[in-house]
């Protein structure tokens, strides 16, 4: 039976884990280095939370930065290896936990903020943070979502809503097959964080100083409710 692409993203990070941690620990990833690092801690902070979900936190490194900076974070990842990461640098709270069991109520929890940086690879996963946004939040309070950019990321092919298979170019070879991710044109990304009880309050495109490209999409949501 063929594995559904929800399932070789996970199969992806779990067999990536270790090299992922130390690309990041190392900070050799240009882009992070140069613009989307500083770019998402500073949406998170101008909504001024008090308590961060950090969703699909990795290795835990936007969970230490923001930690000195807000009153309480805590970081989930469905990769136990990556967890184990960020367990291994850091005393804050980290949970194995899916997206779906997040959507379900698994996390006893409620904060002022979540965030998404680059976490959102899959459909129904990406979705379903969506849904569990709208009851972990307080209500006026904020998601906050990092993504590749649409027009920047589409490349050649057309631009439409859409499954891609993954690339590692740019990496070392110790990454090995690449996780697939669902592509969302700018229009089907404002409507996914403007539905239910969410709000689109902010859309940022942090430029890339050596190209002065958008190097990321920043989306802002606040529950309504």
């Amino acid at each position: 039976m063929k594995e559904s692409h929800e399932t070789r993203i996970i199969d992806s990070w779990r067999k990536n884990a270790t090299p992922w941690a130390r690309a990041v620990q190392a900070q050799t990833i240009a882009s992070r280095r140069l613009v989307t690092n500083d770019a998402v801690i500073s949406a998170v902070l101008d909504c001024k939370p008090t308590s961060v979900l950090d969703t699909g936190c990795g290795e835990g490194w936007l969970t230490r930065q923001l930690s000195p900076l807000v009153g309480s974070v805590t970081g989930i990842d469905a990769i136990p290896e990556l967890i184990t990461e960020a367990r291994r640098h850091s005393a804050h709270r980290f949970e194995v936990m899916t997206y779906d069991e997040l959507a379900s109520g698994a996390l006893e929890l409620t904060v002022d903020l979540m965030v998404c940086n680059f976490s959102l690879l899959g459909k129904e996963s990406g979705s379903a943070v969506v849904t569990a946004a709208q009851t972990l939040l307080r209500p006026g309070r904020h998601l906050v979502i990092q993504t590749l950019h649409p027009l920047m990321a589409c490349g050649d092919a057309a631009y439409q809503d859409g499954w891609r298979e993954g690339s590692w170019l740019g990496f070392d070879k110790t990454f090995t097959d690449p996780a697939p991710w669902y592509f969302r044109t700018l229009e089907s990304w404002v409507a996914l964080v403007n539905t239910g009880g969410l709000r689109l309050v902010s859309v940022r495109e942090p430029l890339n100083p050596e190209t002065g490209l958008p190097a990321s999409l920043i989306l802002t949501s606040q529950r309504t409710g």
